[in-house]
């Protein structure tokens, strides 16, 4: 290897220790300067040979000017780089020669075994999507844990209850609840057993135009736990109002009816329990008259009408009155709600029939309608069908007002009881349904708990429980008969 150096500096050259091996005797002391250096031949790679002598002269034309500028003009390519260059600026860049084999390094990752990463999630701090998720999945959590809380409690309850029942009643002999059409009627079934009446022990058949009827009481007893809920008429609130219209039709054809409690505390006497007071019907009277429960339910009804919810009228606001967004007091919202109602009942129900707020001025004391207007009151609810003088004492009852219950009932009748009079819905009109006839019944109530709040447990409960009866009566009444 043939090597010339340039510098005019003897410095000693770092060899790296891999390159022990090859160093040549007597070399730890090199003079890189041109006259200690010239062209040889090496016999072995990185050996140079020493000039055996140099005079002192020779060293001093080697190290003149002429030849230092002389040696500069060379090709850079051909000068070889043992050690340092003159330039300060390469003086940093120099290195040792070295033998050591050179190796690319490895930029690959190393990737082992095992499940993905999970992707990169963003900040719910800085984001407000995620605020909202988070919150609909608190939300959610919340309502599951109440759902179990329910759940938990209603087995204690059915646990409590359950003490001292056989054990036929403690389980549900049934498995599926289904609709079947049988002879022109509608069964509701409780595997191949049909659904019977708990007095008379009948087959319930509903007419064919009642198919939401018949699929609400199939989910009512598909709901039922054991064979002795059913002993409980508010655990089967529908079934109770369809026996109740049948024992009404049952009653008009001159058959002896038997009431459900009646019915439950003879089948508690059987099994050696003491037999409960049967209560009374819900329309019963004590005027001998009334020898059905027809002319029963007429009688209770009319002493509904003298206290109607929907009648008894605040007096008017004073100035110190609260009043709502539009300056109305109390008065005024129950008086704008019952003259839309009372005007439709006098225009299709009871033509010319002029019914009186039983509440007037600062009055505590309600009176009674007239003689005529009760009448003719009494003689329409005595001429409805079975099931809509059912369906009008769930509402009167529920709702305290025999104005609102009969405009429900006439709303959603299929049977027309106005007696042709009730006009043709209108595509997009207004309809008295189960909200309307709530908010109607209930004006003072949700007056008074919207300006002082309301008792949890108790307001909150019977506002749905109200629209739950309502509904009850819809379904009841209604068919896809009705034009």
């Amino acid at each position: 290897m043939a090597l010339d150096d340039v510098s005019t500096e003897h410095r000693r050259a770092p060899l790296p220790s891999s390159d022990v091996g090859l160093r040549p005797p007597n070399m730890s002391k090199l003079c890189r300067s041109p006259c200690c250096l010239q062209k040889s031949s090496i016999g072995k790679p990185g050996q140079l040979q020493r000039k055996p002598q140099v005079s002192q002269q020779q060293h001093l034309a080697a190290n003149s000017p002429a030849a230092m500028k002389a040696i500069t003009r060379m090709p850079r390519h051909a000068i070889p780089r043992i050690a340092t260059a003159t330039s300060p600026l390469l003086r940093q860049s120099r290195r040792s020669l070295s033998s050591t084999v050179f190796k690319t390094a490895d930029v690959a990752p190393v990737v082992g075994t095992g499940p993905p990463p999970e992707a990169p999630r963003s900040s719910a701090e800085f984001s407000a999507e995620s605020k909202l998720s988070q919150e609909a999945a608190a939300k959610l959590a919340r309502r599951k844990r109440q759902a179990e809380m329910l759940e938990m409690a209603q087995e204690i309850r059915n646990a409590a209850s359950m003490k001292g029942v056989k054990g036929g009643l403690k389980r549900r002999f049934w498995k599926e609840v289904r609709v079947e059409e049988v002879d022109g009627a509608l069964q509701v079934m409780l595997d191949n057993r049909p659904l019977r009446h708990p007095g008379t022990t009948n087959i319930i058949r509903l007419p064919k135009s009642k198919p939401h009827l018949a699929s609400a009481v199939a989910i009512e007893w598909d709901l039922l736990t054991s064979a002795y809920q059913a002993t409980k008429q508010h655990l089967i609130p529908l079934t109770s109002l369809i026996c109740r219209a049948l024992d009404i039709e049952a009653n008009d054809n001159g058959e002896e009816v038997t009431s459900a409690s009646a019915a439950a505390a003879a089948a508690a006497a059987a099994d050696g329990e003491a037999a409960p007071a049967a209560p009374a019907p819900f329309s019963s009277t004590a005027n001998p008259d009334d020898v059905t429960i027809r002319a029963q339910i007429a009688t209770t009804l009319m002493r509904y009408l003298d206290t109607d919810a929907m009648l008894c009228w605040a007096p008017p606001p004073g100035p110190l009155d609260i009043r709502n967004e539009d300056g109305d007091g109390l008065r005024d919202v129950q008086e704008k709600t019952a003259i839309g109602v009372l005007a439709y009942l006098r225009a299709h129900v009871w033509p010319g029939v002029s019914i009186a707020p039983v509440l007037e001025g600062n009055a505590i004391v309600p009176r009674p309608q007239a003689d005529g207007v009760r009448d003719i009151v009494k003689a329409w609810v005595s001429g409805l069908s079975s099931w809509e003088l059912a369906g009008l004492e769930r509402a009167v009852l529920a709702g305290k007002s025999v104005v609102a219950a009969s405009r429900l009932v006439v709303e959603w009748s299929e049977d027309e009881p106005a007696g042709g009079l009730r006009p043709a819905r209108e595509a997009g009109g207004e309809k008295f349904g189960v909200e309307q006839a709530a908010v109607a019944t209930s004006l003072e109530v949700s007056w008074q708990t919207g300006h002082w709040g309301e008792v949890e447990d108790t307001h909150d409960v019977e506002k749905e429980d109200l629209r739950r009866q309502f509904g009850s009566v819809v379904l009841l009444v209604s068919g896809l008969n009705r034009r």
